[in-house]
């Protein structure tokens, strides 16, 4: 549960806290956590964007805004990213979807220092924005990390660290950011991010793949892209300004980035999952013409059947009894089904050399026509979830489970 949990809930990055002195690069020279109090002075807005880290909540990488003023050379950076694990209902919070983050304002040089002692590459995007825009963006980030207004709902998909840097900059606008991209696609879906860069992590992108449901699946245009830290960077670069220039004048490489770069995209091959599933099945079936294949049959569904039914159950806690949209109505549900549990006596006769019995059996049964069931209404759905790999799979398993049970344990 902690596994599939946290790598559902802490897709993105939590901001570093710690703060040491630091020699900070050309962009600013003595940065500090200043706000702008002179309306004749223009602060220079950037965004830096961090790469992705190495540990489960840095695959997506981070983003933040800077704010320099250009008299004094004193930068901030607001960071959305900040949330307090000490809080009294952080972990109930945690379960049920209903995160409390909070915007700070970070001392430029301080924000650098674990990227650079985790070999993160950093980088500055400088917009070229009207006085009066920077002004705005200056003023709205100042008032938004004051203590009574620092705090939001964070959504892991639609709400976060990056989408709220993302709309800074489209209020600035004048909404004219999300006209330039609210209508357009790439065909890319949540999953398929949430997959892509949670592949060098086995388990956070087991968890990603089980636990997200069919809602992950619609298409995102590129305003929802920017949930993404480099899909908004990517956004940012292509935009123009109000007055029809690049928004972005200037890229300002920061720290170098030395460990693996953020991974592209790879198909999943449902055929090859497939046939694994038949493989199985077939020596499922062959076991279950010997008494001593049996037993060692029923010592691998024992545990099969526990795992199967407590991400059942799991997938079933997600839906009705939290806000995790993107986990609702998962059709994985049909091929790890919380039945499972129902069927572990007769997985424990087995182990004993006696048949599994009718219940177990008519169980058995049950589970291979709910996984039947769940290919059918893979073809049927007009959005249907991408879960084909897990059915093709383990329909074959739990058939081939249920032709077992069917016929009994053969006799001593």
């Amino acid at each position: 549960m902690r596994w599939l949990l946290l790598a559902l809930l802490c897709a993105f990055p939590m901001a570093a806290l710690a703060q040491a002195d630091i020699a900070p690069p050309t962009v600013v020279s003595q940065p500090s956590a200043v706000t702008p109090t002179t309306t004749q002075t223009v602060p220079r807005i950037g965004i830096m964007m961090m790469e992705p880290g190495e540990i489960f909540w840095e695959r997506f990488g981070h983003d933040s805004v800077l704010v320099a003023d250009p008299d004094t050379g004193e930068t901030i950076s607001y960071n959305f990213g900040f949330f307090d694990p000490t809080e009294p209902d952080f972990v109930s919070r945690f379960v049920r979807g209903d995160m409390r983050y909070r915007l700070a304002a970070v001392p430029y040089a301080d924000d650098l220092v674990l990227y650079r002692a985790e070999g993160r590459g950093v980088s500055v995007l400088w917009l070229d924005l009207e006085a009066a825009q920077a002004r705005e963006i200056a003023t709205a980030l100042a008032e938004n990390a004051r203590p009574e207004n620092a705090f939001y709902r964070y959504d892991y998909f639609r709400d976060n660290c990056s989408t709220r840097v993302r709309d800074a900059i489209d209020r600035a606008l004048a909404g004219g950011l999300q006209k330039q991209v609210v209508g357009r696609s790439q065909g890319l879906s949540w999953r398929d991010e949430a997959l892509r860069l949670a592949s060098p992590a086995p388990w956070m992108w087991l968890g990603f793949d089980i636990g997200l449901g069919p809602a992950a699946d619609q298409p995102m245009t590129m305003w929802e892209q920017a949930f993404v830290p480099r899909r908004l960077a990517d956004i940012l670069v292509e935009a123009k300004n109000g007055e029809g220039r690049l928004l972005v004048h200037e890229r300002e490489e920061i720290l170098p980035h030395r460990i693996a770069p953020e991974p592209n995209a790879h198909a999943l091959r449902w055929w090859l999952w497939g046939l694994w599933g038949i493989a199985i099945a077939i020596a499922i079936a062959w076991m279950g013409q010997r008494n001593a294949g049996s037993r060692v049959l029923g010592a691998i569904l024992l545990p099969f059947w526990l795992v199967a039914g407590f991400i059942g159950a799991l997938l079933l806690f997600l839906w009705f009894g939290t806000a995790h949209v993107m986990a609702w109505a998962n059709h994985n549900l049909f091929v790890l089904n919380p039945l499972a549990w129902f069927a572990l006596p007769g997985a424990w006769r087995t182990i004993r050399g006696r048949a599994p019995g009718r219940w177990a059996a008519r169980v058995a049964q049950v589970i291979a026509l709910c996984a039947v069931a769940g290919l059918l209404v893979r073809w049927v759905s007009a959005e249907p979830q991408a879960n084909l790999h897990w059915i093709a799979l383990l329909l074959p398993v739990h058939a081939a489970v249920a032709w077992v049970f069917w016929r009994g344990t053969p006799s001593r």
